[in-house]
């Protein structure tokens, strides 16, 4: 108890001290939980993506591959990691591009034979 200040002084204190911890509280959940619902409609879109049909649909409503669309493979839908933040864009790092030589394409291209012929 403080000496120096009245009774009405330290509950004022008191209740302003109450508050901005009930204040701040409530900003945190919040936040959080915007934060949380973000992701889960980010990730509800990136798998909606993932597993929507692509391209012509055929007659069974099923896009077209194969045989039915020549000189195209079977579709085959890209690999998304929810976990892992996009790389590319203006939030990520800038792209990169080196001309090569033949020599050194003609090296590189030895490199992945090599590679691949080992997995």
């Amino acid at each position: 108890m403080l000496l120096s200040a009245s009774i009405l002084q330290q509950i004022g204190f008191a209740l302003l001290f109450a508050l901005g911890v009930l204040w701040a509280v409530g900003m945190i959940r919040l936040l959080r939980r915007g934060r949380y619902e973000a992701a889960m409609r980010r990730d509800r879109r990136e798998m909606r993506a993932r597993y929507a049909p692509r391209g012509p649909q055929g007659s069974s409503g099923r896009p077209l591959s194969g045989p039915e669309l020549p000189g195209h493979g079977p579709a085959v839908p890209p690999e998304l990691l929810g976990s892992v933040p996009r790389q590319t864009g203006p939030a990520g790092p800038p792209s990169e591009c080196v001309e090569l030589s033949a020599a050194e394409r003609e090296t590189f291209e030895e490199l992945v034979r090599q590679l691949t012929s080992r997995s």
